[in-house]
């Protein structure tokens, strides 16, 4: 390593860094690289299907009946507008370090050990989470097709206790978090493949129901369009967050990516534009098809078709649903699996997490578990509350990335970046404010659990990372 990486590398203690050069050159101990097949439009398609599927299909009708109503359009166009700016951070670091780990790396590169480990840390939460809330929203559909043939499934395998009369556990959802993982077990190009074909028919059903629903939309279903408050427009931005930003999870698969430095900033920006329009498009009809107290928080627009006689069309969402939210859970857990592997190839946590398969070469055993972790999230808790869990740590995310895309801009001007951000440091600092504010929106029991999680990250880092860190000149000798 260079006088110059070291100068801006290790550093000491806690805050000691990840050597930006050795990075950004491909260098990397403490572990075999995974396998580069993903190109451009695979990376972009995976961006897109983390994004477009449960702000859609889950959560819009959700918020939308009980946060914000018709103003649910604002809601994702402040997470939106937040999303934006950070996501421009994230290209910026994308087409820097082409290494997975996503924020995690991004910080732990500029910012020191002790703030990558804790990014890292909430990521684990939140992306499994997502993959649990994501699973509930599927299963709503799923029950709804169910009961649209004429099939009565029993009440115990219909939901979380205390979401319904007699249920005890939501069985389709833990079945689906298992099939992701297997899926990603099964190796990374020929789960890229089927995530872009679906990525497809989902895109489609979007727009299927954006131009049918556009000819049964009422205005008066649009007011008053405020319900809940401009608050209830605010608290909904908070809740929606992370359908908005698939893109981070997307980059966290950089090291599989054949050329991360080119084309993963553009499938950020891609997948982040796509999205939008759709998100958009989409929220306007629903609102306007259906009056909000109407809409169904789990399968919000089968329910609206339904209403205006479209029953047909209704089942055909419902299916469109079902596969297409899929692969939101693909990509996030992919994302918690890159993270994983990337923190304990790093040493922060224990090695054997980051064992790859022999052939394949994907990380089958955090795989596993994350997929485990899921299904008792996804089977036991409402999906409310598992949403609950999601965004402070995204948030805070966020609020790292800008922060350290500005003091590496200003740090090591001389880097070669595939892509500039524009507007330093305005844009990136928009994304702190933004992120920052949406935070004090959220309930006071998604910071207790933040809390009780951070917590135990602090044992877990002070008592094992910090010691076992490849970082670490007195700790372990690197194999």
């Amino acid at each position: 390593m260079s006088a110059e990486a070291d100068r801006f590398g290790r550093g000491s203690g806690i805050f000691r860094r990840k050597p930006v050069d050795d990075i950004a050159d491909g260098g990397e101990a403490g572990g075999a690289d995974l396998t580069r097949t993903l190109g451009l439009w695979q990376l972009t398609a995976i961006g897109v299907g983390g994004i477009i599927g449960a702000g859609i299909f889950a959560l819009a009708g959700a918020v939308a009946h009980e946060t914000a109503g018709p103003a649910v359009l604002i809601s994702f166009l402040l997470a939106g507008v937040a999303s934006a700016a950070a996501a421009l951070s994230y290209a910026e670091f994308a087409g820097l370090i082409p290494k997975a780990g996503s924020a995690y790396t991004y910080g732990y590169v500029v910012l020191g050990e002790v703030v990558g480990w804790f990014i890292g840390w909430d990521l684990l939460l939140e992306y499994t989470a997502i993959v649990a809330v994501v699973a509930i929203g599927i299963s709503g559909y799923f029950a709804f097709l169910m009961a649209g043939i004429g099939v009565d499934l029993p009440a115990w395998m219909l939901g979380a206790p205390g979401t319904g009369d007699g249920h005890v556990l939501d069985l389709f959802a833990v079945v689906l978090c298992l099939l992701i993982a297997y899926l990603l077990n099964r190796g990374i190009r020929a789960a890229a493949r089927m995530e872009t074909a679906v990525v497809g028919l989902k895109v489609a059903v979007v727009l299927l129901v954006v131009v049918v629903g556009f000819f049964h939309i009422k205005t008066s279903n649009y007011r008053p369009f405020f319900p809940f408050g401009v608050s209830g427009a605010i608290t909904g931005a908070a809740t929606v967050f992370f359908a908005v930003f698939g893109y981070d999870a997307m980059s966290t698969a950089a090291e599989e990516s054949r050329d991360a430095k080119r084309h993963l900033p553009r499938a950020i920006v891609y997948s982040l534009i796509v999205s939008m329009v759709l998100y958009v498009l989409a929220t306007l009809v629903l609102t306007g098809m259906q009056n909000y107290r109407e809409i169904d928080p789990e399968s919000g627009f089968s329910t609206a078709f339904a209403s205006v006689g479209l029953s047909g069309l209704a089942d055909v969402i419902a299916v469109g649903a079902i596969i297409g939210i899929l692969t939101v859970m693909f990509t996030f857990m992919l994302g918690v699996t890159r993270v994983w592997y990337a923190m304990s190839r790093d040493g922060l946590l224990p090695a054997w997490f980051a064992k790859l398969h022999p052939v394949r070469r994907v990380p089958g055993r955090v795989t596993w578990i994350a997929g485990i972790v899921s299904a008792v999230i996804a089977g036991f808790l409402p999906i409310r509350q598992a949403a609950e869990l999601t965004n402070i740590g995204i948030l805070l995310a966020f609020v790292v990335v800008c922060v350290a895309v500005i003091v590496l801009r200003y740090r090591r001007p001389e880097l070669p970046r595939a892509f500039r951000l524009p507007g330093m440091p305005v844009v990136p600092a928009l994304g702190v404010v933004f992120s920052l504010w949406l935070i004090t929106f959220l309930a006071p029991v998604t910071w207790l659990r933040f809390a009780v999680w951070f917590a135990l990250g602090i044992v877990i880092y002070f008592g094992y990372g910090r010691r076992h860190s490849l970082l670490n000149r007195d700790g372990p000798v690197p194999r």
